[in-house]
Formats: structure tokens, sequence, C-alpha cells
């Protein structure tokens, strides 16, 4: 597999082409083009850049394999990439814009037993240019422009765990963020993450001020080590410790996502649970009714149930929401399309 230009900043795009003997201005011609998501052969710069480029980096890193549409409007996409393996995204449309979710990995290596990404482990990492790439190309897809982009807002919550990704996470997000690309300001980006502590902690000094959230899932060590194998590595403690420091160095509130699993962790004791271990926090609980996954047991609760879990946070005090079940008719659960794709293929 060759290299990925769109791993470059600007700066080193400048770097480039200076070394290849072009003007300046190239570099501007070329990260342009490429945040508008264009191939390398389609750049309007000269033919002997063109093909320079060509042989040493991937000509379109990323492309747009099948895209299915729910009922409600939202959007999945399977992402071809060049070394033939796949990922998936999601297209969400809000009142205040369009989110994308976006895959950090091919598969992922954290077993939570509730999701599809990790049925088959983690395959590789992504590059930044790999994950930047799935917005350009959905961007592109949907008429958008740098000027006028269709992509407002962007949660890394796809395949894979960002901070088990960590320097090409920071780089993509630098790079999505950069004045003159696509330029998603951080605080229209959240970060999903199932709790890795020294991650948490060093990101919070990387000066992105983004939306940090944490799959808590369980009120108790014990409980959580059933669903999410990070917990027999990290305590509670220690994540609520993390998002204080990460409160401390950026002013951002953070938030922890809980699924509602029957029989698990959704009764009357659990909500109090959660409300007397978040009181007095600077955070927001996004309650989701679980997306269930065939391969697994787990089953989701029902609706009353959830909205009784959410009045029950909201009369002790606690922020929380529930979170609109969206794409359910076209797997709507990280991992669970491209999982389908290569089993029927």
């Amino acid at each position: 597999m060759k290299k990925i230009l769109q791993d470059l900043t600007l700066e080193e795009l400048t770097a480039l082409t200076l070394e290849r003997g072009e003007k300046p201005f190239r570099a501007r011609q070329l990260f342009e083009g490429l945040m508008q998501g264009r191939a390398i052969s389609e750049l309007p710069v000269s033919a002997t850049l063109r093909e320079a480029l060509l042989r040493e980096y991937e000509d379109a890193p990323v492309k747009i394999l099948e895209t299915y549409v729910s009922r409600d409007g939202t959007k999945k996409f399977l992402f071809l990439l060049a070394d033939g393996n796949i990922v998936e995204g999601v297209l969400m449309s809000y009142k205040y814009g369009n989110t994308q979710c976006v895959s950090t990995q091919v598969g992922c290596r954290m077993g939570c037993k509730f999701c599809a990404s990790t049925l088959n482990g983690r395959i590789r990492d992504l590059t930044a240019g790999e994950i930047l790439g799935q917005i350009l190309a959905v961007n592109r897809a949907e008429g958008g422009t740098l000027k006028e982009r269709k992509i407002t807002n962007v949660v890394l919550m796809g395949s894979g765990e960002p901070f088990d990704n960590y320097d090409n996470v920071v780089r993509f997000l630098r790079l999505v963020t950069a004045y003159g690309g696509i330029h998603i300001s951080a605080r229209s980006i959240s970060l999903s993450t199932c709790g890795l502590v020294p991650e948490m902690r060093r990101f919070a000094l990387e000066n992105i001020p983004l939306n940090l959230t944490v799959s808590l899932h369980a009120v108790t060590d014990e409980e959580r080590r059933r669903t999410m194998p990070i917990a027999n590595r990290y305590k509670i403690a220690d994540i609520l410790d993390a998002c204080a420091f990460y409160f401390e160095k950026t002013g951002r509130r953070y938030i922890f996502e809980y699924s509602l699993i029957a029989g698990e962790n959704c009764d009357e004791k659990h909500a109090l649970s959660l409300a007397a271990l978040l009181k007095g926090r600077p955070c927001h609980v996004n309650l989701i009714r679980l997306n269930e996954v065939k391969e697994r047991e787990l089953r989701t609760t029902t609706e009353k149930e959830a909205y009784r879990f959410l009045g029950i946070l909201e009369r002790q005090g606690i922020s929380a929401t529930l979170r609109r079940s969206m794409g359910s008719d076209i797997g709507g659960a990280c991992g669970q399309l491209r999982a389908r794709y290569l089993e029927e293929n």
C-alpha cells in the first residue's frame, strides 16, 4: 500500500511541492483539491507533478463502496480502503445540521460485549488521512464544498477505539479543524472512548477542546467488567479522575454514554446509583437503548423503561437525554453493517 497524501498538513504539502521544484501555490491547489474529496488524478496540477505523486501516494485512499438509506433518512456508508479493507460510517440529519460518525480502526480489540466492531478483533489502525477521507468522501457525495459543508458535526464513534490509535487520531483532529480545509470546529466534534485513562489524561493537554464522551454503561466495576474487558484495567474511579482532569484543563464538560441493557443495568436501583456517582460533576448522561447485535446475547430495554430511567436521573438533578434511535433498519450499531457485508461477500 502506498502512502496517503491526505495525511499531510498544508505546511507538509508545501515542503513536498518545493522539494519537487514546484511553486508554493501548488501546495494550496493540492490541499484544497484534496479537502474537496478529489483523487490525486483529479487535481488541477501539472501532469508531471500528478504522475510523481501517483507513483508514491494512493490516488483515492477512501472510496464509498455502498450507501444504505434508512426509513428515517439516516445514511450508512461502507468505505473501501486502498488495501481492500472495509470500514463504515453513518450520516445523521438533525435540525442543527448533519453529523457524521467515523471509524478510527479496521475492527477493534476492546472486546465490549454490546459492540459488533469487536467480533473479529482489530485488523489495523487507520491513518489520519483515512479517517479524514471518510468525511471528505461523504461531504462530496452529498454535494458539499469547502465553503458550504454538508458535514457540520463529527463523532469518532464508529469502528475502533480512538485512543487505541492515539497519534493518528490527534493528527486527524488537527487536519479536520485546520483553516483552509474542511475546517470543522473542535467544539462540533465528539470523541468516544471506552475509558483508556492514560490517553484521556494525555489528550487533556493537546489543546483540542472537543466533546469527550466516555462509555460507562455500569455503576460498579464488577458490573462493568461483565460487558467491558477494559474495566479489568481501569476502575470507574480512575475514569472519573481523568474526566475531572479534562474539565480542569479544557473547561469542557464531559459526557457519559450509558447503554440500557435489559436485566443488567436499567432498573430504579441502577438509576439512583448512577445519579449518586455523578452528582455535582460537570457532566451529561447520554442514555442509549441498546442496538442489539445478533452475535451477542444482550437485549435492549423497552422505551417506557428507558424514559423511566431518564426521569429518575432528572429528578436527582443529573443532566441527561435519551438518544433517539436512528438507522436500526440498516444495521445501526457500530460494526454491524461491515460484519454483515463481510459475511455475505
